[in-house]
């Protein structure tokens, strides 16, 4: 995979989970369990955020090895969980991912994109 095409993955990665998280700007918890269509576009943001991480697996799998400190089997496995057992999904469980989890993903992938367009 050439570094354009990993620098868009992670690029999509990162404007899914900010996607994720503007959706419930504002939001209480509460207010996001009630919200059937927040909660569509929510989970839809994580699918993406999971697709483009498991293009970098399957294309690019030494830059998961090179990057350790990013979640990639578990961004993988809500992915999988939606798209597959989505009545399963502990919607709690995802307001939590997104409301504390994702600034750090979003920080985190900013970090990487920097340091592979500089070359380091």
């Amino acid at each position: 995979m050439s570094v354009e095409r990993l620098v868009e993955y992670i690029d999509r990665m990162q404007q899914a989970a900010e996607q994720a998280r503007a959706l419930t700007e504002g939001l209480t918890k509460e207010t996001f369990l009630a919200d059937l269509r927040t909660q569509l576009a929510v989970t839809m943001s994580l699918v993406l955020l999971g697709e483009a991480a498991a293009r970098i697996g399957t294309n690019h799998p030494d830059f998961l090895r090179d990057h350790p400190e990013l979640p990639w089997s578990k961004i993988k496995g809500m992915r999988d969980l939606i798209v597959h057992d989505y009545y399963r999904a502990d919607l709690s469980a995802i307001w939590g991912t997104v409301r504390s989890d994702l600034a750090d993903l979003i920080s985190q992938l900013q970090a990487i994109r920097h340091w592979r367009i500089q070359g380091e």
